[in-house]
């Protein structure tokens, strides 16, 4: 004969309801599961933020360097401002601007999410050395008495 409890659940009068020890172990695993899915997809998430906010900024400053090493013969006010707008445009910051020549430095961040990498980039003419070699450099620090070392 069955009999209603007075919480609903249907019992079997005489007998006892066998509890194992497992009861709501699928509910915790699920959980967890999910958990478990939820923190690697934010992993995920943050990696592709980070991996924007980096390119975006290295090219905010490739950009931006061109465009100063493009207007260094107008002074380097001229050149940073030009930087300046080109980084702006890129939805980036420039944050040092220096030309020296016809070589401009730069450097420019970008944000995505909490992400804001700084890339540096230098732009000139390409037949400008960037250490140029003199009759001084090659002698060396001691001079032309220095001691020289031969590899045997």
């Amino acid at each position: 004969m069955l009999r209603r409890r007075w919480g609903g659940e249907r019992r079997r009068s005489g007998g006892s309801r066998r509890r194992t020890g497992d009861e709501g172990a699928a509910t915790v695993c699920a959980a967890v599961g999910a958990m478990a899915l939820c923190v690697v997809f934010a992993v995920v998430l943050a990696l592709g933020q980070a991996a924007i906010a980096r390119h975006r900024a290295g090219a905010a400053a490739d950009l931006a360097a061109l465009a100063a090493a493009g207007r260094s013969l107008y002074g380097e006010t001229e050149a940073c401002d030009a930087a300046r707008r080109v980084a702006s445009a890129q939805h980036a910051r420039l944050v040092r601007c220096s030309v020296r020549a016809e070589i401009a430095d730069v450097s420019a961040e970008s944000r995505a999410g909490p992400f804001t990498p700084r890339i540096r980039s230098r732009a000139g003419p390409s037949d400008t050395p960037l250490n140029p070699v003199t009759p001084a450099s090659l002698i060396g620090p001691a001079g032309p008495t220095a001691p020289r070392f031969q590899n045997r």
